[in-house]
């Protein structure tokens, strides 16, 4: 008898930072990458780049047929953001880390993951790198929770 979850695909989960990216590429990108829900996982959705605040972001997103959703409680705390500016990943790993497993990250966790699991959803934070930021260890504690292919993306510049 063969075992179906050998044959099942499991759902992709992308990430992505836009850290360098200009917005036409950026969601060229998103399209490219068969993203149909950007998942923001910036504790504060604001940036001095043209495009990627929440509600430009959003605006962007919808004229491409991308849904956006903001997951403030996914984000880094203003403790982790500064240790990781300032070239400290240790701290910055073991702020997160601990900001992760509260009851109020894991709940949001959960509450993602049917959207996750509908196919098509990429996490968004700054960093270019996904080794850098903190939204590689959400896609990790998402991967223990629901069975995804994570696959990190980044536009061209």
């Amino acid at each position: 008898m063969l075992d179906q979850s050998s044959t099942q695909t499991r759902i992709k989960l992308q990430t992505i930072g836009y850290e360098g990216a200009n917005i036409d590429d950026f969601v060229a990108t998103l399209k490219a990458s068969d993203v149909t829900t950007l998942i923001d996982v910036r504790a504060l959705p604001l940036s001095r780049q043209k495009g990627v605040s929440k509600h430009g972001l959003r605006d962007h997103l919808h004229a491409s047929n991308i849904a956006y959703v903001h997951v403030k409680q996914l984000g880094d705390p203003k403790p982790g953001r500064l240790a990781a500016r300032a070239g400290n990943m240790a701290e910055f790993r073991r702020i997160f880390g601990k900001h992760i497993q509260s009851d109020e990250s894991q709940k949001a966790l959960q509450d993602i993951v049917p959207t996750i699991l509908e196919g098509g959803a990429c996490l968004l934070c700054f960093e270019r790198c996904h080794s850098d930021c903190h939204r590689a260890i959400v896609a990790k504690e998402i991967s223990k929770i629901a069975e995804v292919e994570l696959t990190h993306i980044g536009v061209r510049q």
